[in-house]
C-alpha cells in the first residue's frame, strides 16, 4: 500500500500504551443488523452507544445496548425479550448474561457457551473460535442446472491485553449460480462481492474469502482499525455513498466518538481492474491499483435526528516507471479534500453529500441520503440535461411493530441516480473497487423503488418479503449511456439532454421471500423463493426466471444477488 500508509499505521500503533479494552466488530449482516437498527426506531430515540449510520458496530456497544434494553422494558414481546436475548449471547463477553452458559458442554472443552465453539477466557487473553458453514442446493426455471453453495471456513475473534481486538474469517467456496447472476459474472469477469476466482466445474465458480483486522482505543474516543474487510454508510437497504457490494479491501480506518459527535476516516487501497476470461481471473501480473480517502461527520441533534456530512476521493499517482503511488496529502484525517484535488489539477474523482435519519414517532423513521459528483447550478435550473450534473438521491421510511402488530416491520425506499454518476475520466478514478461499485450494485442511470416487510411469528422464525422495481438503462454494443460507471465518462454519447434511464431500457422486477428458522444459535434453515423479471429493448436481453432454493447456514449471513 505504500511507506506513506505504512509510517500512518506505525504512528497510530505507537498510542498503544494509552489503549482501553477494545472489541472486535460484529460482520456485516443485513438480518443482523435490522435486529439491532430496529429497537432505536421502536422507542423513538437514538441510541447512545453508536451512530447506526456506521456499520458495523462493535460487540461491546451491540452487548451494552441489548442489556440497557432487556433491562428497562419489561412490556417487550416475547419475540423480542428473545432476540435481545439473542444479542446477548452472540456477544457475551461484554454483557452481564449467565444464559449463555451450556448445561451440557460436548467433550468437556466444546460448546461450554451456547455461541461459542470454543473459547479462553483468561485475564490477558479472550479467544472465540466458531465455524462458518453454509450448503444450499436449488432450481430455477431458466436453466436445467442444479445451483448450489458449499461454505466452509472458521472465524475468530478476540481480545489480548485487554487492549488490542482482532478479527479473522476464512472461507472456502464452490458456488453454482442462477442464470442471471452467471451471466453478470460472464460479462464481467467478477464474482459478485468477491474477489479472485477460478471456474468450477462447467457453470460454477471457486474463490476463497479472507478478512481480517486489528481495532484499539488510542484514546477513550479515538478507535483504530488496520486490516481487510469493507463497511457500509447509512441506514437504508441500499447505500448511495459506501456499501458492501465491493469486496473487502485493504484498509486504516480511525473513528472518532465523542459528545454526539462521530468523526470517521477511512483510507483504503482499491483495485482498479482485474484480467480474466471465462475459466477465471488471472494472477500472472499485478492488478493496478487505486486508492480512496474517505471521511464522514454525523452529530446527533437531540433524540431523533442524526445528520451526517461525507466527502470521498478515488485517487491514484502513477509514477514514470507505472509504480502506482498514494498521495500522502490525502491522509490528512481533517481536511477538505475538494481544496487538495484542486491543488492537484482537478485529476481525481471527488464525491461529497450527506446522510439523515429522523425518528419521527415510536415506531417510525426517515432516513435518506444525497450523493453529488459533479454539478453546474447555472445548467440544473436550466434542466438542459447536462452530463456533468451527476448525483444520487435516497429516501427511505421504516415502520416497526406496525398497525400495533408485535415484530411486524415495514420499509420502503426510493432511489435513483442519474447517468454517468460515480464516473470518471479514467479507470483510476471510478467509484469501484474489483470491477464493482462502492455503492449501488446498479451503478448509475436508473430509478428503483423497494419495499420489505419482515415478521417474526415465533422466537426463532423470522420471514422476510422484498419487492425490488428498477428501471434503468444500458449499453449497445460501443455505446456509453451513463449507467456503466466502470466507462471512461470522455466516450460519453452527448453532452446535453441526458436523463435517467436513457440508452437500451430496461424494467427489473425482483420478487425474494425467506422463512429463516434459528435451529440452535447462528444456525438457520433457509427457505427462499426468488422471482425474477427483466424486460429489455433488446429480446435477447430478457430474462424471466422462479428460482427456488433450501440452504442451512452456520454463522454467515445469507449470499445475496438483488440486481
Amino acid at each position: 500500500m505504500g511507506k506513506s500508509i505504512i509510517l500512518t499505521l506505525f504512528l497510530a500503533l505507537s498510542f498503544y500504551q494509552f489503549a482501553t479494552a477494545q472489541s472486535s466488530l460484529a460482520p456485516l449482516n443485513e438480518d443482523y443488523y435490522h435486529l439491532i437498527d430496529r429497537y432505536e426506531i421502536k422507542y423513538g430515540q437514538l441510541n447512545p452507544y453508536f451512530h447506526t449510520s456506521l456499520k458495523g458496530y462493535t460487540r461491546s456497544s451491540i452487548g451494552q445496548y441489548a442489556d440497557s434494553l432487556l433491562n428497562a422494558d419489561e412490556q417487550l414481546s416475547h419475540q423480542d425479550k428473545f432476540n435481545l436475548e439473542y444479542l446477548r449471547n452472540d456477544n457475551w463477553e461484554w454483557t452481564g448474561t449467565e444464559e449463555n452458559v451450556s448445561r451440557k458442554p460436548f467433550l468437556k472443552h466444546f460448546y461450554r457457551s451456547k455461541s461459542d465453539l470454543y473459547h479462553v477466557r483468561e485475564k490477558n487473553f479472550d479467544l472465540h473460535i466458531n465455524p462458518v458453514l453454509h450448503l444450499s442446493g436449488g432450481k430455477e426455471s431458466e436453466d436445467d442446472v442444479t445451483t448450489q453453495t458449499n461454505t466452509r471456513g472458521v472465524q475468530i475473534r478476540g481480545v489480548v491485553d485487554n487492549k488490542v481486538g482482532f478479527y479473522s474469517y476464512i472461507g472456502e467456496n464452490q458456488i453454482i449460480n442462477p442464470f442471471y447472476v452467471r451471466q453478470n459474472i460472464a460479462s464481467n469477469f467478477v464474482v459478485p462481492h468477491e474477489g479472485f476466482w477460478k471456474g468450477y466445474k462447467d457453470d460454477g465458480v471457486d474463490f476463497f474469502t479472507a478478512r481480517g483486522y486489528i481495532t484499539f482505543n488510542a484514546t477513550k474516543h479515538i478507535n483504530l482499525q488496520f486490516g481487510h474487510d469493507r463497511f457500509t454508510i447509512g441506514n437504508g437497504h441500499r447505500s448511495m455513498i459506501l456499501s458492501d457490494n465491493a469486496p473487502a479491501y485493504l484498509f486504516l480506518k480511525l473513528n472518532t466518538q465523542v459528545w454526539k459527535i462521530n468523526y470517521t476516516n477511512i483510507f483504503a487501497n482499491l483495485t482498479s481492474d482485474v484480467f480474466g476470461n471465462a475459466g477465471g481471473l488471472t494472477a500472472n501480473n499485478g492488478y493496478p491499483e487505486k486508492y480512496m480517502a474517505f471521511h464522514h461527520l454525523g452529530i446527533n441533534i437531540g433524540k431523533k435526528l442524526n445528520i451526517g456530512v461525507f466527502e470521498s476521493v478515488i485517487f491514484d499517482r502513477t509514477d514514470s516507471l507505472g509504480n502506482h503511488n498514494i498521495d500522502i496529502r490525502y491522509l490528512n484525517p481533517i481536511i477538505f479534500y475538494r481544496a487538495v484535488e484542486q491543488q492537484n489539477g482537478s485529476t481525481d474523482n471527488v464525491l461529497l453529500g450527506l446522510d439523515f435519519k429522523w425518528l419521527a414517532a415510536k415506531g417510525i423513521s426517515f432516513y435518506g441520503q444525497f450523493t453529488l459528483d459533479e454539478f453546474l447550478l447555472e445548467n440544473l435550473k436550466e434542466g438542459s440535461g447536462w452530463w456533468a450534473n451527476k448525483f444520487a438521491v435516497q429516501l427511505g421510511a421504516e415502520y416497526i411493530d406496525a398497525f400495533g402488530i408485535n415484530n411486524l416491520d415495514l420499509q420502503a425506499e426510493a432511489n435513483l441516480a442519474r447517468p454517468y454518476t460515480y464516473s470518471h475520466s479514467s479507470q483510476y478514478g471510478s467509484y469501484s473497487h474489483y470491477r464493482q461499485s462502492l455503492a449501488h450494485p446498479l451503478g448509475a442511470n436508473f430509478y428503483e423503488g423497494i419495499g420489505i416487510v419482515r415478521y417474526q411469528p415465533i422466537d426463532r422464525l423470522y420471514l422476510t418479503g422484498k419487492l425490488i422495481y428498477a428501471q434503468y438503462g444500458f449499453d449497445g454494443a460501443g455505446e456509453n449511456w451513463g449507467g456503466n460507471i466502470l466507462l471512461n465518462n470522455v466516450s460519453r454519447e452527448m453532452d446535453f439532454g441526458n436523463e435517467i434511464a436513457q440508452g437500451q431500457k430496461a424494467e427489473l422486477t425482483y420478487i425474494d421471500l425467506t422463512a429463516s428458522y434459528m435451529f440452535k444459535h447462528n444456525f438457520f434453515i433457509d427457505g427462499k423463493l426468488v422471482s425474477r423479471n427483466l424486460s429489455t429493448d433488446i429480446a435477447s436481453a430478457d430474462s424471466d426466471t422462479n428460482f427456488l432454493s433450501l440452504s442451512v447456514r452456520w454463522n454467515i449471513p445469507q449470499r445475496l444477488h438483488e440486481f
